[in-house]
């Protein structure tokens, strides 16, 4: 195990975090709106989408002493808002994260979200977030300065690709195994959710400096370069 002060934290953006993987976690905050339209910070609930929790164990596999900060931004739906990702962002950055993790995309674009994305990339902060393969931009990937991952099927645990420039621009696996009663099954989110473990495990070694950006590592790290190509079977 590193030493205490080489453990990286990281703030899961998500759903919760739930057992086992809550035993990690340093700090947990839910952000709800009110009935006035603020947005509060209120004690978490139980993981009931069970999203949060599989981003966890998909960072914790890359990285087991990895330290979490769990902000909920969504409850027993999956819709959440602007407002309230960049209110868990936030807070995350004030709380000494690391990395932000958010395996999430909004397909409108809002001011207080990429004004909570560009605080925390000058803060020094790595954001990752997840983006599709195909179609628009969402948000918070296609902000500036965010890490932009999709699913790669090339990639195995613990692979990197790098597309080059645009949205996304790196690739994961996309792979999930399943727990018991829970629905996620893979996609970008899993994609970034390792990307961001795997980046925690570098900054726990060493291998990438605390305060460097992560993308000349990132590049070099990559297994594969250029897109996937889907060719369809003769």
């Amino acid at each position: 195990m590193p030493a205490d002060s080489l453990i990286p934290t990281v703030a899961v953006i998500d759903s919760g975090i739930a057992a086992p993987h809550s035993e990690a976690v340093r700090l947990a905050r839910a952000f709800r709106l009110g009935v006035d339209g603020q947005v509060r910070p209120v004690p978490p609930e139980p993981d009931s989408l069970g999203h949060g929790t599989a981003v966890a164990r998909l960072v914790r596999e890359a990285c087991p002493a990895v330290r979490l900060l769990d902000a909920q931004v969504f409850g027993r739906h999956s819709a959440t808002s602007a407002a309230l990702v960049a209110a868990g962002l936030t807070w995350a950055v004030e709380q000494g994260a690391e990395i932000c993790v958010l395996s999430l995309g909004l397909r409108s674009d809002r001011a207080v979200l990429a004004e909570a994305c560009a605080a925390a990339v000058a803060a020094g902060v790595i954001v990752v977030a997840s983006a599709p393969a195909r179609g628009g931009p969402v948000y918070p990937a296609a902000y500036p300065g965010v890490v932009r991952v999709s699913g790669d099927a090339r990639c195995g645990d613990g692979d990197l690709s790098w597309f080059g420039a645009g949205c996304p621009e790196y690739g994961a696996c996309p792979g999930v195994t399943v727990e018991p009663g829970r629905q996620p099954t893979g996609g970008a989110s899993f994609a970034a959710a390792r990307l961001a473990g795997v980046l925690a495990a570098a900054l726990a070694s060493g291998d990438l400096a605390r305060g460097a950006g992560p993308h000349d590592w990132l590049r070099a790290a990559a297994r594969f370069q250029g897109r996937e190509n889907r060719v369809a079977a003769p």
